[in-house]
């Protein structure tokens, strides 16, 4: 008894720790093995969020020595956007993170706004040895004070490096590495080694466009090219770029693909990511096609953009973005903490006749924290009207939910899915093959008078054929939803005030058959636990 009093002695201590140091911990302390869970609402329980306080774009991720780094942006002192710090976590799996002490601070040059990280192997900078290669962070600063004036040119390009795994890092003490030319936005920079041309590639954003760099060692910058005045969407700022190869599959041929977020101009309003896929040499990108083309359709992914350094034999190009849009990010009804990721996706590259599409699927590794699964009947079921399924006691706020549905030559006119609570309270997802979309309707999803942006009803431009394959992710205040293989997807954000119960299809029109259907529970990264 004597021990078992002290086992709960040092839990209840170990807790109470926690719950008043400074700043995130929510992971494994040296020397035990207990992980903090977060029980607030609206927390997201298996998709990364900040400890407390405000984040937004993801930056700096990087891989090394067996380690993911997600930098974010942090401002540690509000749940409201502010002075923009560097936050910090890392992960061996892509799914548990372990928070980490702030990475970048605010100094005399101005805020730390995004930028990138990668692994400088050939010790370009000579900042470290070939032994032991430098991880190199290169973002954006913010000069408040010259903004203050008035002046246009507030935004220049830093650099600081790390030899301890990015556990630390030095600021470079000849910054900034890249002077702003007179233009306003001039910001978020993303480096790649480029083998053709043996030297680092830059490409940042410049307002309406991308400016694109080429440098020996990460310190001076030779201008090469622009893209985009003339093509692709242009009713925001363009942000947070990102260019880099892709093989297209079953194919030898690889392409590069350019990622261009921009706020606002989205598909569905405020803030999004458009791409473009072409050819690049090193000095100039030319896109096979100028049109605009969205990564997500949904209204909850900005920002995004994808690890560097991944190992060649995992091969990966893997994205992530922020959760959420800066119509409303500001003012969502969470309370100790405001933002959150989307999850790890596997990036990969179709050719369609003549156009290319850019596929997004949820990475391997989340079948890590899947609990059980649950075949809704063995037997296919036939929906006519609307079915309520049975959830085998799933917990549907934090599930992933896979659907097979054979449809035949001619489609009903709409079929969907609602998820819904005792209150009313719903999100609906439908195709309408009268109208050739899908469309996420969060009009009755519950809080909603935190901003008169919030409430509607998204869409996307699709043709279903004969078989439709959905795989949703709900994770307390948010679904991911994958169409087809990643063929197309959508992102949204809800606020319900009870937790969804009920799991509802329906076809108008005509019937059609789930040939299989899977419910999956999915485990808490951050629940209390013990090896």
């Amino acid at each position: 008894m004597k021990q078992k009093y002290l086992y709960h002695l040092l839990v209840a201590l170990l807790l109470f720790a926690g719950a008043c140091s400074t700043g995130p911990k929510n992971t494994k302390e040296a020397g035990d093995e207990l992980t903090k869970p977060y029980t607030e609402k609206y927390r997201p329980q298996y998709h990364f969020s900040p400890d407390s306080a405000w984040m937004n774009d993801p930056n700096g991720m990087v891989y090394y020595a067996g380690e993911y780094h997600l930098f974010y942006q942090y401002y540690p002192d509000s749940t409201v956007w502010g002075p923009m710090y560097w936050g910090h976590a890392i992960s061996t799996d892509l799914v548990h993170w372990e928070h980490m002490p702030i990475a970048l601070y605010p100094d005399s040059l101005g805020y730390i706004f995004s930028g990138s990280a990668v692994v400088d192997w050939k010790n370009t900078s000579g900042f470290g040895i070939e032994e032991n290669p430098p991880l190199i962070a290169i973002y954006t600063y913010h000069n408040i004070e010259i903004e203050k004036t008035g002046a246009i040119d507030v935004e220049s390009q830093g650099i600081a490096y790390s030899l301890d795994k990015g556990r630390s890092w030095t600021k470079y003490e000849a910054n900034p590495v890249l002077n702003n030319p007179g233009i306003k936005d001039f910001r978020d920079p993303n480096v790649i080694w480029n083998d053709e041309i043996q030297k680092w590639n830059l490409v940042l954003s410049a307002h309406d466009r991308v400016k694109i760099y080429s440098s020996p060692d990460l310190k001076e910058w030779q201008f090469e090219s622009e893209f985009g005045f003339d093509a692709g969407t242009h009713e925001g700022v363009w942000e947070c770029p990102d260019l880099f190869p892709l093989k297209v599959d079953g194919t030898d041929d690889t392409k590069w693909v350019l990622i261009v977020n921009i706020n606002p101009g989205g598909p569905n309003g405020g803030s999004a990511t458009q791409y473009f896929v072409g050819d690049f040499d090193g000095h100039e990108f030319i896109a096979a096609s100028k049109d605009t083309s969205w990564v997500d359709y949904g209204r909850d992914n900005y920002a995004g953009v994808t690890w560097s350094d991944v190992p060649k034999e995992d091969g990966r190009r893997i994205f992530l973005g922020w959760m959420t849009n800066w119509e409303y990010a500001n003012v969502v009804p969470t309370e100790r903490w405001r933002g959150a990721m989307t999850l790890p996706r596997l990036l990969s590259l179709e050719k369609k006749d003549d156009l290319y599409l850019l596929k997004s699927s949820p990475v391997k590794e989340l079948d890590l924290i899947t609990n059980r699964a649950m075949t809704v009947k063995k037997e296919a079921i036939e929906v006519v009207g609307e079915k309520e399924l049975d959830l085998h006691g799933i917990n549907l706020n934090q599930s992933r939910l896979t659907f097979e549905f054979e449809l035949g030559e001619k489609l009903p006119d709409s079929l969907g899915l609602t998820l819904q609570n005792e209150l009313g309270e719903q999100i609906q997802f439908t195709y309408s093959d009268v109208d050739k979309q899908f469309q996420f309707d969060r009009t009755k999803s519950g809080d909603m008078s935190f901003s008169d942006k919030f409430s509607g009803i998204a869409t996307a431009p699709y043709d279903v054929g004969s078989t439709l394959k959905l795989e949703l992710f709900v994770d307390a205040a948010s679904v991911e939803i994958f169409i087809d293989g990643g063929a197309l997807v959508m992102t949204e954000t809800f606020f319900n005030t009870q937790p969804f119960n009920k799991l509802k299809v329906f076809a108008d029109g005509r019937p059609v058959t789930i040939a299989k259907a899977e419910f999956v529970d999915v485990i808490s990264i951050w629940q209390l636990y013990s090896k």
